[in-house]
């Protein structure tokens, strides 16, 4: 203001319209917009105005007044034209599009977004292409048309993912997922509903990087104003003493007592404000967190926070547990796709605090299958009973699935399968990383599972030899057996050792 550059003024009026806009302070976001659009007609650039057409357009759709939206997304149609600006007509067309879908009127909606995906890809505007697919795919979601559904959103999806853009890949997720659904196919759906559950992680990450940045923000506002209280204050003092020489003494006595007065109290805000914020910031450090070791166990987590990685471990001694339900494409078939992923999470869910009680380390589900593993990612003289323990409360519970549930004829049997052997340890990929673990002993692992029966605990030869003394259980040999890839092996059932002074 100071310099009178009113087109610099316009750019930020309109950066602070978008700020506004995104906290869904939308009156402070039109007034900051309005400005903007003044500045550029003082200095005769009507042309400039046609992002700010453009963002109040998008204001006004919303809060749901499509007319309005519509309105000023013609004004800014009408510019960006005459301009020959294709990025903005394709941001136009997408937000024309938009106000359409909500007025249910699809033609024309995709009309528009077609428009709208058509320049974007010839000016390769990757980013307004995934926006784009995305509304397309959603409105024949909307619609029922499931097939071309798949093909936007599956664009969409893939887009976003090269990109990086976590908040779209997740929509894109989302929009797969149903309609992957609505078609009753269930292995996608499951897919792509695990694939949603990750980003929504990730993106709570992120959101929470975002609220500390904005409490960052705000203290250098506040640290601004009463820098600037300070220097108002030492102008007013200088104007002061020259027109008034006479009562200087009385003035600046006044005039001190006033400026401490304000700095007092600017002071005891800025205390108060930095307590709020300085407990809002380790609320979402508390948050941010639970999340990392809601992904990775609490020493690979804290070695990750210590060093930026985590090396991959060789540990001799680890149970690989894996359990599958038996018959679950039949049965799957029975249900539909919402009852199907809501049984699976109740029984997944038990599983989880199973892992927690026994302290095993869960590593990741597969469709319907479960894995977990004891011993990492620090040994534990227990972790092989451990394990088998964790085994044998699992198969109680889905038996008491059973008993609830299959008089509806929806209950799933389960086999569970341990072998214990040396394994390589540590996390996968740089981004939306996870802790997983190899070798052969995994193979092992989910022969026994698939060698076993429903309703009971498979363990090979190798875990047996650890726990055979143990009085919490009981062995039932089942002699040498044939194993893809392995020869014949010895396995034994295990179950759960009658104390005698337990009922028989």
């Amino acid at each position: 203001q100071r310099l009178e550059d009113k087109s610099g003024l316009s750019s930020i009026y309109n950066e602070f319209g978008n700020i506004y806009r995104t906290q869904g302070e939308f009156s402070k976001a039109l007034d900051y917009y309005q400005k903007s659009i003044t500045n550029h007609r003082l200095i005769g650039d009507e042309k400039g105005n046609a992002p700010m057409y453009s963002n109040i357009g998008d204001l006004y759709l919303m809060q749901g007044d499509e007319q309005k939206a519509l309105e000023y997304f013609e004004k800014g149609l009408k510019l960006y034209q005459e301009s020959d600006d294709l990025l903005g007509i394709a941001t136009i067309y997408s937000g024309i599009g938009s106000v359409k879908q909500d007025e249910k009127k699809v033609e024309e909606a995709l009309d528009y977004l077609n428009r709208s995906l058509a320049i974007s890809e010839k000016i390769n505007d990757q980013q307004g292409a995934i926006t784009t697919l995305l509304s397309i795919g959603l409105i024949y979601l909307d619609e029922h048309l499931l097939t071309k559904a798949l093909e936007f959103c599956r664009r969409s999806y893939q887009l976003a993912g090269q990109l990086g853009d976590i908040g779209n890949q997740r929509d894109a997720c989302d929009c797969l997922y149903e309609s992957y659904k609505h078609l009753n196919n269930i292995e996608l759906a499951l897919s792509f509903h695990e694939k949603m559950n990750i980003l929504d992680d990730s993106m709570q990450v992120e959101e929470t990087a975002r609220q500390m940045q904005q409490i960052e923000f705000a203290n250098k506002l506040l640290a601004d104003s009463l820098d600037q209280v300070a220097k108002d204050m030492e102008v007013e003092m200088v104007h002061q003493a020259e027109i008034q020489k006479k009562t200087m003494n009385r003035n600046l006595a006044l005039v001190f007592g006033f400026f401490f007065l304000l700095l007092s109290i600017g002071l005891y805000r800025r205390w108060l404000y930095m307590k709020q914020s300085k407990a809002i910031i380790e609320k979402e450090k508390e948050r941010s967190e639970a999340l990392l070791l809601n992904i990775l166990p609490s020493e690979i987590a804290d070695e990750l926070k210590a060093k930026g990685t985590a090396e991959a471990r060789d540990h001799e001694v680890v149970s690989i547990l894996f359990t599958d339900f038996k018959g679950f494409t039949e049965k799957a078939a029975r249900l539909s796709a919402a009852d199907l992923i809501a049984e699976i999470n109740h029984c997944f869910k038990a599983f989880d605090l199973i892992c927690e009680e026994f302290g095993i380390e869960k590593i990741k589900t597969i469709g319907d299958a479960y894995m977990a593993a004891g011993g990492l990612p620090v040994s534990n003289p227990d972790s092989v009973a451990n394990t088998i323990k964790a085994g044998l409360k699992m198969q109680d519970f889905i038996k008491n699935r059973i008993t609830e549930k299959d008089e509806n004829g929806i209950a799933f049997e389960m086999r569970v399968g341990i072998h214990t052997g040396p394994v390589v340890a540590g996390i996968v990929g740089v981004k939306k990383f996870q802790y997983d673990v190899w070798g052969d002993t995994v193979n092992t692992a989910a022969r026994m599972e698939s060698r076993g029966e429903p309703g009971k605990v498979n363990i090979s030869q190798d875990t047996y030899y650890l726990v055979k003394n143990h009085a919490d259980f009981n062995f039932t040999p089942r002699g040498m057996m044939e194993v893809k890839g392995k020869g014949k092996m010895w396995m034994w059932f295990v179950t759960e050792a009658i104390s005698p002074t337990e009922p028989i």
